[in-house]
């Protein structure tokens, strides 16, 4: 066992007796299918959180009576690490995922997670598995945190105990064409005062079905709509949605039914930074259809960790397609998603201090 000693925590750590890194394509990833050699699991118990431990990526042993599996106890988060061209990795605002995770706590009546456990864990798991980060044009290592209830107990309360566990996974794009999306005018992803803003894995099971009937009439995401009217738009599946109609780039204001992206933000600030008129405000789909059959909308893109930009060219309302412009690289969109990419990957300087080397 080595045991790594920051000055303000312990990590105990379990290097895996061997490594599965050989077995992988790094030519053909498929996201979200391959697994780094280990994993962060720490564990909150008699109110407090107990040491870290880094071990073998492997299964978590749990009672059939796991109080997440009944009662929804249950979050997570989504981020990445880069290898730059000098070989260093950093993270991408690591310190906005922690905030957003604990504020998702705080709604699910969950313990929050100190700062340190959390970016010391990360960079330690980071830094073990340092060859499992990949280089190629448009790869990345995604990072998985997530937490749960573990009281094994059958009754409506919060649980007592949580365990939390990062594992990472080299990915390729998400995204591998523009996308086609259409309104949801029936199903809804959440209410108003519900846990929209917050990463709880419920939100996610509660989309799956409407996404599916979506995807089997030839789109590949939903442009969820609000639950009151079905008249606003919200998000875009995993993604925030951006529009950009006479050269403003406008997207829904933030709301409790929303998700308060990280590369939302990211986006809307290097769009200031460039001088782009932006605004966030109520974003209807009659104004939407308006702008698409005036030509005056120019174009639209979801914004997520996972696809960073993925632009679309098709939206959908009521048994109707809507085509958007072509694609070209002088897209806002287009010209977004290159300029965080270089940031990432230390082709440009991070004037925003976006950036956490591992």
């Amino acid at each position: 066992m080595l045991t790594v000693q920051p000055a303000e925590m312990t990590i105990d750590i379990h290097p895996s007796p061997t490594s599965r890194l050989h077995e992988v394509d790094f030519d053909h990833i498929e996201f979200g299918k391959v697994f780094s050699d280990h994993m962060l699991s720490v564990d909150f118990t008699n109110g407090a959180w107990q040491t870290p431990t880094i071990e073998a990526y492997g299964p978590v042993m749990l009672s059939p009576a796991t109080s997440a599996l009944h009662y929804g106890q249950a979050l997570f988060e989504g981020m990445k690490a880069y290898k730059q061209a000098d070989g260093r990795i950093v993270l991408f605002r690591p310190l906005d995922n922690l905030r957003r995770l604990n504020a998702s706590a705080e709604r699910l009546c969950m313990p929050t997670l100190p700062e340190e456990i959390f970016m010391e864990g990360l960079k330690a798991l980071v830094r073990l598995d340092h060859d499992w980060v990949p280089s190629a044009e448009g790869t990345s290592l995604y990072i998985r945190p997530f937490m749960f209830a573990t009281d094994a107990f059958i009754g409506v309360r919060p649980s007592s105990d949580y365990k939390f566990i990062i594992f990472t996974s080299p990915v390729n794009a998400y995204y591998s064409t523009p996308l086609r999306v259409r309104f949801e005018h029936h199903y809804v992803r959440s209410p108003e005062g519900g846990t929209g803003f917050a990463k709880s894995a419920g939100n996610y099971g509660g989309a799956m079905l409407p996404t599916k009937l979506a995807q089997e009439e030839g789109y590949h995401q939903l442009l969820w709509t609000d639950a009151a009217e079905h008249r606003y738009i919200e998000e875009s599946g995993t993604m925030n949605a951006c529009f950009v109609i006479d050269g403003k780039l406008i997207t829904p204001a933030l709301s409790s039914s929303i998700l308060d992206g990280i590369t939302r933000r990211s986006v809307l600030e290097l769009a200031r930074h460039w001088g782009v008129t932006v605004e966030e405000r109520r974003v209807s789909c009659e104004e939407i259809l308006v702008a698409l059959e005036s030509g005056t909308l120019q174009e639209a893109f979801g914004c997520g960790t996972a696809a960073t930009i993925a632009p679309i060219v098709c939206i959908g309302d009521r048994g109707r397609d809507y085509h958007l412009p072509p694609l070209t690289p002088e897209s806002l969109g287009a010209r977004l998603g290159h300029a965080l990419d270089a940031i990432k990957l230390g082709h440009a300087p991070d004037i925003f201090g976006w950036l956490e080397t591992v």
